[in-house]
């Protein structure tokens, strides 16, 4: 699969830590669904690799009103200088490492 890129802005969910997420546009849904028939692993949680500037890291989507909520780690908020609010370009490709 090619690498999806979108634009949006990080948002708080409380839900399982680091409870900022940076969603997914509607756009680039109906690629993941598809996607995800064979690469999720129950749950609807489809695994990724993304890239929020220059840090890259596996991650999980979590299904979350019809889109996909991609989690922003700690160490990726760090990295990046990144938080809640803030714009980001988000590249990310379903699978594993």
């Amino acid at each position: 699969m090619h690498d999806i890129v979108f634009d949006t802005v990080i948002i708080e969910w409380r839900g399982p830590a680091p409870f900022l997420f940076a969603p997914v546009p509607d756009d680039h849904v109906g690629e993941i669904r598809y996607a995800a028939l064979s690469e999720s692993y129950g749950w609807g949680v489809v695994p990724v690799i993304a890239t929020i500037g220059s840090t890259e890291f596996a991650t999980s989507l979590f299904p979350r009103d019809g889109t996909y909520l991609l989690p922003v780690k700690v160490a990726v908020q760090k990295a990046e200088g990144v938080g809640l609010g803030d714009s980001v370009r988000v590249a990310m490709r379903v699978g594993r490492r």
